[in-house]
This record gives structure tokens, C-alpha cells and sequence, in this order.
């Protein structure tokens, strides 16, 4: 069995003008998506709407979380930015798989494969 934690820390850096990687520590579920999607939207509007989210110490998300997620991409759409995932845990990138989120949402091994790439709108 799984234990899971209520508690969810983000950490933001913001490595470029428009961009923030938000950092996520803990379980992500029904008790902790709502401070997930408020912290989220709360850097978007910020002036930072092309965010990345670091899973890596991410142990556990359930339905809600994923719900979370889908709701950041829309709210960083409607800014004009984007949402970007990195460092998946195994768990959730079957999840993203099986309901298809990563046909839409970028999925990175790493952070830094997001920042060091120019943004999307400097491509040309």
C-alpha cells in the first residue's frame, strides 16, 4: 500500500522572463490538487504563463491531480503561454498515456530540457 501525504510544497524559479518551474513536492490528490492548481494559477497570472512543473518528487497522483494538471494547461493556454511537464514519475506518465494528456501536454526527463531550449514564440 501507498502512503500518501497531504501536504504539497511548491518551489518556484523563474529562469527567463515569461517562464517558471514550479517545483512539486508530495503527493498530489483530492486533499493537495486544489493547492497545486491555485499555486499554478497564481504564477500564470504573474506574468510567468509558460510554466513547467518538476515532478520528480512527486510520490503519488490521483484522479484529481491529473485534473489539476489539465486545468493549469488551459489556464497557461488562455495566457498564451504553455504547460510543460518534466521528470514524470513512471505512475503518472501511465496515467498520462492511458488518457491520452501526453498526446497535448510536453513531457521532459528533465526541467532543464525545457529551459534551455528558447521559448516558443523566439522559434521561428
Amino acid at each position: 500500500m501507498t502512503d500518501v501525504t497531504h501536504t504539497l510544497h511548491l518551489t518556484v524559479l523563474h529562469p527567463h522572463p515569461g517562464l517558471a518551474i514550479a517545483t512539486i513536492v508530495g503527493d498530489v490528490d483530492v486533499h493537495t490538487a486544489p493547492t497545486l492548481r491555485s499555486g499554478a494559477l497564481e504564477i500564470i497570472s504573474h506574468g510567468h504563463p509558460r510554466l513547467v512543473l518538476d515532478l520528480a518528487q512527486v510520490g503519488f497522483c490521483d484522479s484529481a491531480g491529473l485534473s489539476a494538471i489539465i486545468g493549469i494547461w488551459h489556464a497557461a493556454q488562455e495566457a498564451g503561454g504553455s504547460l510543460s511537464l518534466a521528470a514524470v514519475p513512471d505512475r503518472l506518465m501511465r496515467m498520462l498515456s492511458m488518457t491520452g494528456v501526453d498526446s497535448f501536454l510536453p513531457v521532459h526527463a528533465r526541467a532543464t530540457d525545457v529551459t534551455d531550449s528558447p521559448p516558443a514564440s523566439a522559434k521561428r
